[in-house]
Parts: structure tokens; C-alpha cells; sequence
């Protein structure tokens, strides 16, 4: 039981978790796990306020392109009843490995301990006597 309500609110916390379970009613999951709400009054502008629930670490980068769209409000319905058609093009969600080992360390980097090519327009220090 403990492993579900951790599950249920491990991205956000837990009062936030609360207040949308209180005011929204839950809409779909994405292929991510990530859950998400609608409010059930709209607010004094005429919107409904949707929000995500992240599974597990909150990584906006997570959410797919249509939950995106609905998120925004972009897209009326959401991807439970009118999902987007996926492109032969588009590629899965990798994460930003910036900061670890697996990082792109391209040559010539500070990191990679490389040294990059001269170049023409490389800059050139002041010299007061020429």
C-alpha cells in the first residue's frame, strides 16, 4: 500500500499531489507513466486548468508531444480521445545527459582534454606596440 500512494505522488509533493487529486479529475497516462488531470471547475478566465503528474523524477522533457499540446491547451481533446498520428521521422525520448559520464564530449573539448583546430577568425590578443 505504501509503494502505491509512493508511486501516486513521487514526482510532485505530497499537498500538491492532494490538491490536484482534490480539484481534478483524471484524464489518461501516457506510455511514460506520467498521469494526467483536468480540472472539474473552470477558473475565472473560462479554462480548465490540466496538469501532470510526473512518474517518478519530474522531467518535463518526459511529456509526449500530443500531452504537451493538450497540457497547453493547444489541443481541446486529449490523446485518449483524439491521439496525434506519430510521424516515421520522429525518435523516442532520450534523456539530457548532460553533467555524467555519458555526456557528447565533441573534439577539441575542455573536458575531453582535446585541442580543437586553429582557425581564421580565432581571436587574437591586443598588442599595444604593433
Amino acid at each position: 500500500m505504501l509503494k502505491q500512494i509512493f508511486t501516486w505522488w513521487s514526482g510532485n509533493t505530497i499537498g500538491a499531489a492532494f490538491d490536484i487529486k482534490r480539484r481534478s479529475g483524471f484524464v489518461g497516462t501516457d506510455e511514460y507513466g506520467n498521469r494526467y488531470f483536468e480540472e472539474r471547475k473552470p477558473s475565472l478566465e473560462g479554462r480548465r486548468r490540466r496538469y501532470v503528474m510526473y512518474h517518478g523524477l519530474a522531467e518535463p522533457s518526459k511529456v509526449p508531444a500530443d500531452w504537451h499540446g493538450w497540457l497547453h491547451h493547444t489541443l481541446d481533446a486529449p490523446p485518449t480521445k483524439m491521439p496525434l498520428e506519430r510521424r516515421d521521422w520522429e525518435t523516442d525520448h532520450t534523456p539530457n545527459m548532460t553533467g555524467t559520464p555519458y555526456a557528447v564530449k565533441p573534439k577539441g573539448a575542455m573536458s575531453s582534454k582535446g585541442q580543437r583546430q586553429r582557425s581564421d577568425s580565432d581571436y587574437e590578443a591586443w598588442n599595444p606596440d604593433a
